[in-house]
């Protein structure tokens, strides 16, 4: 199956819908997604300003009008958004979720206090508090998905390769184990071969979860089994417009160097950043890469 690169579609489909009515503001995490949306932004005449978390947002928003930000600088980070007028908001980017006890506040956050009694909990209870947080404050927002649907995973194969019988067989298990992982706060994603679970993913994040997966096949401490398919979904009740699962060109590299036969993710629910050269790189790498019906309910997908 062909796909388009987002790139080659008309950008920023919210704004035509009338959802964003000013300036964005787009708080950046890792990763070129931020980047991505300010210039699908820019194209279409929408001012951007972004707020970068230092050791974490790809110098490349500089680009874009910015604001660095440290960890704990909240009076900052509402300071930029107040001053650039930013009501509509997009909060992208992977981060790591930081030692809160050793984070220096800004004297700016005082007046923002009721940020810090959000920091408890696993990483979903968390993101869901800060999105309410922002909304109490009278900022709007918005999903990257919303903002750009061709962002979203289709349904269906989009590499060369499809999966096998016994891969399909893979990914049912694997995206069970993810319900379950999900249900617990865990995580996303999970690699499972031949039957057996190789690799959960936790705290550590799918690209480390993916190194561990190698690391096991070297070892040969995989029972013996070859191949296998990498999962990902959103947990039970994810508030996906600020941690939607993704993927991009490493995590097929990384894949591939683990042996795997490809991935499958819930189709319209795992963001793909980088699409065209995503695809490139697994039809390169011979992984298949697929989309697949996603309901949040305790039967498994369909391949």
């Amino acid at each position: 199956m062909s796909q388009r690169h987002p790139a080659d579609s008309e950008p920023f489909d919210a704004l035509r819908s009338g959802t964003i009515t000013g300036p964005l503001g787009i708080i950046a995490g890792r990763g070129s997604l931020p980047a991505f949306i300010a210039d699908a932004a820019a194209a279409d005449d929408v001012a951007v300003h972004i707020i970068g978390i230092q050791g974490e947002a790809d110098p490349e928003i500089e680009r874009f009008p910015h604001t660095w930000m440290r960890w704990g600088e909240v009076g900052k980070l509402f300071a930029a958004l107040e001053t650039h007028r930013c009501k509509d908001l997009v909060i992208i980017g992977g981060v790591s979720r930081p030692d809160f006890k050793n984070v220096r506040i800004d004297l700016g956050a005082i007046k923002h206090c009721r940020f810090y009694g959000l920091r408890k909990g696993g990483d979903d209870h968390v993101l869901s508090r800060i999105v309410r947080f922002f909304e109490y404050k009278g900022y709007r927002v918005h999903g990257a998905g919303d903002v750009l649907p061709e962002l979203l995973m289709p349904e269906g194969t989009l590499t060369r390769r499809a999966p096998s019988a016994d891969d399909e067989a893979d990914m049912a298990l694997a995206f069970e184990v993810v319900r379950t992982l999900g249900r617990l706060d865990i995580g996303q994603a999970a690699v499972v071969a031949s039957g057996y679970v190789l690799a959960v993913e936790a705290a550590e994040g799918t690209d480390a979860m993916l190194e561990r997966c190698a690391e096991i096949k070297r070892q040969g401490r995989s029972h013996g089994t070859a191949s296998g398919v990498l999962v990902k979904a959103p947990k039970p009740g994810q508030e996906e417009r600020v941690d939607m699962p993704t993927i991009g060109p490493e995590t097929i590299v990384k894949a591939a160097a683990a042996g795997l036969s490809g991935i499958a993710v819930a189709a319209q629910h795992v963001l793909i950043a980088e699409c065209k050269h995503t695809i490139e790189t697994a039809d390169e790498r011979k992984l298949f890469l697929c989309g697949v019906p996603w309901e949040e309910k305790e039967t498994a997908p369909k391949a």
